[in-house]
């Protein structure tokens, strides 16, 4: 089986002035169901990987596949359209739309991608909550609910189109430490119960420990890639997640 990213050479340059690389010669592979942490320090070019990962920047060097598809080839069409079916995204910041609520942020992805009628996704968008701890939240928008809360609304967004990969930036960086657990747990689950695919950007190397990967960079390289064992209250405080509605 191929694996569901996979990077050669991949590389990163900004043609400024001063030519600076972000990214240099990362090669890849990352399978279904892996729980993986990209860990090093600031500058080093974690999240700027993670957007080359998500479609969200191109590449100056490199290929990267998606899936078995290359993504040299495609068209901002086509990007768009990879990352609506195949990539939920989770950012340190939960960017939710402030004029909508809960349960309507939750839909936006599914609306984008027009598989499902309207009344399924508003089931589905309350299924998705209420499974993350938030079923008497669905009407409330952003300012009403809590950081925590918020985050577990960005994770339900990120589920919606029920992907196989999910890219977390620095996904519990804002939180306190019981909301950062709570986060963690439920990314957990989603690779444990789910068999989704979790990348995660951290610098939290507590939580980086308890995944079964750490891809360490150091000026856009990869000087470690570790298979380590989970450590840690595994399963601590997991929320029950739903089966995807039929379409």
């Amino acid at each position: 089986m191929s694996p569901l990213i996979e990077t050669r050479d991949l590389r990163r340059s900004l043609n400024d002035t001063v030519p600076v690389t972000l990214i240099d010669d990362v090669s890849l592979a990352i399978a279904e169901q892996e729980f993986i942490a990209i860990t090093g320090p600031s500058g080093s070019g974690k999240s700027s990987l993670l957007y080359l990962l998500g479609l969200l920047d191109r590449p100056t060097g490199g290929s990267l596949s998606i899936g078995g598809r290359d993504t040299r080839p495609m068209d901002e069409v086509e990007r768009a359209a990879t990352r609506l079916s195949m990539m939920g995204f989770v950012f340190q910041f939960h960017f939710l739309l402030p004029e909508f609520t809960a349960r309507e942020n939750v839909e936006i992805p599914m609306r984008r991608l027009a598989r499902l009628g309207r009344a399924e996704m508003r089931v589905r968008a309350a299924e998705l909550l209420q499974s993350l701890g938030l079923g008497d939240h669905l009407d409330k928008r952003p300012e009403q609910l809590s950081g925590g809360q918020r985050q577990r609304v960005a994770v339900a967004r990120a589920l919606a189109n029920d992907p196989p990969l999910i890219l977390a930036d620095e996904p519990t960086g804002s939180l306190d430490s019981k909301s950062s657990e709570q986060v963690f747990s439920i990314l957990e689950t989603l690779v444990r119960e789910r068999g989704k695919t979790v990348v995660a950007v951290t610098h939290d190397l507590a939580l980086a420990a308890r995944m079964d990967r750490r891809v360490h960079l150091v000026d856009g390289r990869i000087s470690s890639d570790d298979h380590v064992a989970p450590q840690g209250p595994a399963g601590a405080g997991r929320l029950p997640l739903p089966v995807p509605s039929e379409r």
